[in-house]
């Protein structure tokens, strides 16, 4: 499940971004660096919402630049989690089988695997405002997974929440991650959740999306504008 920006630039009036590398497969790729500098469009550009000027964005070999959001093999969980207030746990998870919510007995079993691999077992009539906000983000994590997509994609998932809520949901990916077998990015404002679960850490500044390396050295010994933005 190998994923590829090759040659990608964005540009926009008062913006660009530029890309070249591949993605550790099978791992979780932290991406890391001041706001602003174009974490989440990066990954709006592999999740297809945003279409980059020149190069191409491939996944095991197929060219997914001008595949629709809808086909690529991607799942995107935001900050705000996405979860719809009027529709029960359960109805706001099955969206991930069917948006149109046609969810046949099959289906809500599988609805009901997804949140007990999620710890929400129990919950499935609730409504997310009667949730907490660490239960919020392990709904809006059962509705990805029921998507069955190789790549995960978390946008700032969990900044919402304190130290010890997120700290449980970084274990709960990397568990899901090991699993199913899944590619994860995952945008963070914290250096800490890179040096948690992640490997690998992408560093995006200066209009550029520095390939992967391991996270370990490159928080140990930061240099240039990775030492100032972490204020070293």
């Amino acid at each position: 499940m190998t994923l590829r920006l090759e040659g990608v630039r964005l540009v926009r009036p008062d913006f660009s971004l530029s890309a070249d590398f591949t993605v550790p497969k099978g791992e979780i790729t932290a991406i890391i660096g001041p706001s602003g500098s174009g974490k989440s469009t990066l990954l709006s550009l592999i999740a297809g919402f945003e279409t980059p000027a020149q190069g191409r964005i491939l996944f095991e070999e197929r060219d997914l630049t001008d595949v629709p959001p809808a086909d690529r093999p991607v799942s995107l969980v935001f900050q705000d989690n996405n979860l719809f207030p009027h529709l029960s746990v359960e109805r706001n998870v099955g969206l991930g089988l069917d948006p149109g919510l046609r969810l046949g007995a099959e289906d809500r079993a599988c609805v009901a695997r997804a949140l007990e691999e999620v710890g929400l077992s129990g919950l499935a009539q609730r409504k997310p405002g009667a949730l907490s906000g660490g239960q919020q983000s392990r709904a809006a994590l059962a509705r990805a997974l029921l998507r069955d997509k190789p790549l995960l994609l978390l946008d700032e998932a969990f900044a919402a929440l304190g130290p010890a809520l997120r700290r449980d949901m970084l274990a709960l990916v990397e568990g899901l991650r090991a699993r199913h077998e899944l590619s994860v990015l995952m945008v963070t404002h914290d250096p800490g959740d890179a040096a948690a679960i992640a490997p690998h850490t992408i560093f995006v500044d200066g209009g550029v999306a520095h390939a992967p390396a391991p996270t370990a050295a490159l928080l140990e010994a930061p240099s240039g504008a990775l030492a100032a933005y972490l204020g070293d």
